[in-house]
């Protein structure tokens, strides 16, 4: 019987469970042998990692092929433009190639979001916002890459839902196995 675990990754920790660096990974809060992350989030992101003994279902997670939506929480320095979300919208071009169309809009800051810990840098003559990204592709540091496109370096990104799963009800560091039969159950789209 497949498991999967919704983990809450904290700022600063690596997305697997070694480190030959001395830096915090995801051995240091989810004490479950056999299971592996279903996709990546960088060290200095936080949010939602799906965690699985499940090969089948870590693809129909993880591929891009599946296109199952990812949803960040995106603080941004500057203010958001119609312009800036048409273009996120639309796709933009890196370095890479173009990203496919992905569903953006400005919000107000998440409520119920916890404190980060270091907080953020914060400059007193620079305004800072939050968007809502949603994109169905998993290039490295896409949603930084392409806020910043757009003219909106990201000051703090959050996951915080992948496909039918979400981060909500979970403090930065914990986790919680869900029943086997909700872990098989992906959207018509994936």
């Amino acid at each position: 019987m497949s498991r999967l675990l919704l983990l809450n990754k904290p700022y600063g920790v690596l997305c697997q469970f070694t480190s030959g660096s001395g830096r915090r990974t995801l051995a240091d809060y989810v004490p479950v042998t056999g299971v592996y992350p279903a996709g990546r989030l960088d060290a200095d992101s936080e949010g939602l990692v799906l965690l699985t003994d499940d090969g089948r279902l870590q693809a129909a997670i993880a591929d891009p092929r599946h296109k199952l939506a990812k949803a960040y929480w995106v603080q941004v320095e500057g203010v958001i433009q119609p312009a800036a979300l048409r273009a996120l919208e639309d796709g933009v071009v890196l370095r890479d190639g173009p990203t496919s169309p992905a569903r953006a809009r400005a919000i107000a800051p998440p409520a119920g979001l916890w404190p980060r810990d270091p907080p953020i840098r914060v400059r007193q003559r620079i305004p800072a916002a939050w968007l809502e990204l949603e994109i169905r592709e998993g290039r490295n540091r896409q949603v930084r890459r392409m806020t910043a496109a757009v003219g909106l370096p990201t000051l703090r990104l959050v996951r915080h839902r992948i496909g039918p799963w979400t981060v909500e009800g979970l403090n930065p560091g914990e986790w919680r196995q869900i029943e086997p039969a909700a872990a098989g159950e992906l959207p018509a789209s994936a």
